[in-house]
């Protein structure tokens, strides 16, 4: 099993290193002057692990209430394209064998230790020549290492054709560890109503896995 998941922290990776929207963690209530500890946390819902309601880059699109029934498991196809240095383009996707009907998720150098801090606005993205040519794999989601799926395109038309066509799209995954190869995606979304985006939780299993973990309940 992989965690593939952020973790929340003041310091951590957000979208072209921007402050204003990092986490703000505060403790609230403490021993000092009560019997309990107690925190609260500011933080925006596109920050870290998180999917895109279609809300979020479509005036009249849906909001978070359509993820809120879904199945939390997804077969996944995992790519590792860290050589690829701007963004991931058709030609570049064309290279691969992608399967249709799954969960796709795109490894990049992202995911390299200090990257993305090092160099918060440069980071890897899908280019909307790639999500054009990854609509003929009637995707159920695409995932990728970064706090966006795309920069600097105007009117942001990659979030724009995945989201009109249904594909789920999840953002801030960290996989450096994870191989390429084929998974079981869980996929654990905090039930938030009318949001343009929902903060996730992302594991990966190895084919069986999940079988073999419920057979030693048994």
């Amino acid at each position: 099993m992989y965690d593939i998941s952020m973790t929340i922290k003041k310091d951590m990776p957000v979208y072209k290193g921007k402050a204003e929207i990092r986490p703000e963690l505060k403790v609230v209530r403490d021993y000092s002057d009560g019997d309990a500890h107690e925190s609260e946390i500011k933080m925006n819902v596109h920050t870290g692990t998180h999917i895109d309601a279609p809300l979020h880059m479509l005036e009249d699109g849906e909001d978070s209430n359509i993820f809120l029934q879904q199945n939390p498991f997804y077969q996944a196809q995992l790519l590792d394209l860290s050589d690829i240095e701007e963004k991931i383009t058709a030609a570049d996707l064309k290279e691969y064998q992608i399967k249709n009907n799954v969960f796709l998720i795109l490894k990049t150098r992202n995911s390299d230790k200090n990257y993305l801090e090092k160099t918060p606005e440069k980071f890897i993205y899908l280019a909307e020549s790639g999500a054009k040519y990854l609509l003929e794999k009637n995707l159920q989601g695409i995932g990728i290492d970064s706090n966006g799926i795309e920069r600097n395109q105007a009117e942001h038309p990659t979030h724009k054709k995945l989201l009109k066509n249904g594909v789920i799209i999840l953002e801030g995954l960290r996989l450096n560890v994870v191989p390429a190869g084929d998974y079981v995606l869980l996929l654990s979304l905090l039930k938030i109503a009318n949001s343009d985006g929902l903060p996730a939780r992302a594991h990966l299993f190895d084919q069986g896995e999940i079988e073999e973990i419920l057979k030693s309940y048994n």
